[in-house]
């Protein structure tokens, strides 16, 4: 999309961004199911994403021209189908089925379901994925983005790095990885483990142009996806300042909901909350 989202533009990118989080509340309450938090927290990215910058036709997933999106923090599936649904790659209704037996939409994100690229939830493999994607596209002459969204946590992995030096070695400028920075890991502080600012040095030191941005600003998200690449022979980092649960009071920032499924009362005041 060309030229500077309108306010008519962000706003439209908002309402995409709380319908995904109304749909994850009620996916994971009806199966009984987790990771609510951490699908919270990338609800924005997604539709920011989605809404305003990839290039795709949910009639034909396989087009070779199509922008690739890779959720290498597979844990947070149910944000990822929401969207995908409300970006007509399959009907709204079949989210219903989200964690039930028989379901294309299981726990971790699976490639049986229209538009997503590849099966990910064992942290780490998102990016060397990613990487051979738009390593093979520059051969192929196609004009795409393949986008790979990690957590914080996903980033003590010792094989993002050395996807992450590879990819700078390959001058891949077509590659952007987003780092959803919520802050929290599945048991502590992701300060605690790593701190964050050292972290975006580090991609900047494996040779990555950086930029950091307010995850939950849709238009800080859109001028920095419109903005790529950051350098020219360099791949991009959207470093994401997120908050764990965002969009909900009582979940923002709360370590328990990495793993906590929200009961009828909860679910009914987080959707309350939403409008």
């Amino acid at each position: 999309m060309n030229g500077s989202p309108s306010k008519s533009d962000l706003e439209g990118i908002a309402a995409k961004s709380r319908e995904i989080r109304r749909h994850v509340l009620r996916m994971v309450h009806c199966s009984g199911s987790s990771h609510v938090g951490s699908a919270l927290s990338v609800a924005d990215i997604l539709s920011a994403l989605y809404f305003r910058k990839m290039k795709f036709d949910p009639d034909d997933d396989s087009k070779p021209s199509r922008d690739r999106f890779i959720m290498s923090k597979g844990h947070a599936a149910s944000a990822l189908y929401a969207t995908l649904s409300l970006a007509g790659f399959f009907p709204e209704k079949e989210l219903d089925s989200y964690c039930q037996n028989g379901s294309m939409l299981e726990g971790h994100v699976n490639r049986k379901v229209p538009g997503v690229e590849v099966s990910t939830g064992s942290l780490g493999h998102g990016l060397s994925i990613g990487s051979g994607m738009a390593y093979a596209a520059r051969k192929d002459g196609e004009e795409l983005q393949v986008y790979v969204l990690l957590g914080d946590g996903e980033c003590n992995e010792g094989s993002v790095w050395e996807a992450a030096m590879l990819s700078s070695r390959l001058g891949l400028d077509n590659l952007v990885a987003i780092v959803d920075s919520n802050k929290l890991q599945a048991y502590e502080s992701s300060e605690t483990v790593f701190p964050q600012k050292r972290l975006v040095e580090m991609w900047r030191s494996a040779g990555w142009s950086a930029r950091e941005v307010n995850g939950h600003d849709i238009g800080e998200l859109c001028e920095a996806f419109d903005s790529l690449p950051f350098e020219k022979g360099k791949p991009s980092l959207v470093f994401a300042n997120t908050e764990k649960g965002s969009g909900i009071s009582y979940m923002e920032g709360q370590l328990c909901w990495h793993y906590r499924c929200p009961d009828k009362q909860e679910l009914k005041k987080a959707l309350e909350e939403l409008g």
